[in-house]
C-alpha cells in the first residue's frame, strides 16, 4: 500500500458526492416519496457506483483502493478467517465480562422491523450494501489518503470519521470504534479491501442476530 496513493481531489469529490446523495435521499424519505430502508439502500448503492466511478476516473484503477477483481476470492476467504477469529475472541471477552456481573446487553439493543419485507430490506441494506459503501469510502479512500502520514494516524483519523455518523448524543459507539480499528488494521495487513468488507458484513449480521435474540 503506497503512501500518497489517494489524491486529495479524490477525497474532496467523494465527500461532495456522498453529501449530495445523502441529502437527496433524506429529502425523498421525509416527503414519503421513498420508504425509509428503500431510500437508504438506494443511496448506499448509488454511493458505491459513484465512488467507484470517481476512483476509476481520478486514480485510473480501482486496485488503488484494494478492489482488484482477481483478489476477490482470496479477500473473502481471509475476511471470513478474520471475522471468525475476532468473533471468537470477542465472545470470550463478553463471556468473562458477563461472569463478572457487568451487563452489556445495551450494546446490542436495537429495534428491528417486525414486517418480513421491511426486515429483509433492513438486512440487505445493513449487512451488505451499507458495509460495502462504507468500506470503499472510509477505508479505501480516506484511510488510503491519510496513510501518507503514517499507519497509526490513518487508523485513528479514519476510525474517528467512521464513528461520527454513528454517534448519538454524547455516547461513544463502542462497536463502531472497535470495528473501525479492526477494519483499518485488516486492510493494512492484507492490502485487500474485500477483507474488511467481509468482516464488516458478517459483523453487522452478527449484531443484528444478537439484537433479535436479546
Amino acid at each position: 500500500m503506497e503512501a500518497n496513493k489517494i489524491k486529495l481531489g479524490t477525497v474532496i469529490i467523494s465527500i461532495a458526492v456522498i453529501v449530495v446523495v445523502e441529502l437527496s435521499a433524506r429529502i425523498l424519505i421525509s416527503r414519503n416519496l421513498l420508504a425509509h430502508f428503500t431510500g437508504l439502500g438506494l443511496a448506499r448503492l448509488a454511493e458505491i457506483i459513484l465512488l467507484l466511478i470517481i476512483v476509476k476516473a481520478r486514480q485510473h484503477n480501482i486496485a488503488t483502493i484494494g478492489l482488484a477483481l482477481p483478489r476477490v476470492y482470496n479477500g473473502l476467504k481471509k475476511g471470513l478467517i478474520w471475522a471468525v477469529s475476532f468473533g471468537v475472541a470477542a465472545g470470550i471477552v463478553l463471556l468473562i465480562i458477563h461472569l463478572i456481573g457487568i451487563n452489556l446487553s445495551g450494546l446490542f439493543q436495537m429495534r428491528l422491523p417486525s414486517e418480513s419485507n421491511r426486515l429483509i430490506m433492513f438486512l440487505l441494506v445493513g449487512a451488505l450494501i451499507a458495509p460495502i459503501a462504507e468500506e470503499i469510502f472510509f477505508r479505501g479512500i480516506l484511510y488510503g489518503f491519510f496513510r501518507k502520514w503514517g499507519i497509526p494516524t490513518a487508523v485513528i483519523l479514519s476510525t474517528i470519521l467512521f464513528i461520527l455518523p454513528h454517534t448519538s448524543g454524547t455516547t461513544i459507539p463502542v462497536t463502531q470504534l472497535i470495528g473501525g480499528i479492526l477494519f483499518a488494521v485488516s486492510y493494512e495487513i492484507e492490502k485487500n479491501l474485500w477483507v474488511p468488507i467481509t468482516i464488516h458484513c458478517l459483523g453487522n449480521l452478527a449484531i443484528f442476530t444478537l439484537a433479535a435474540i436479546i
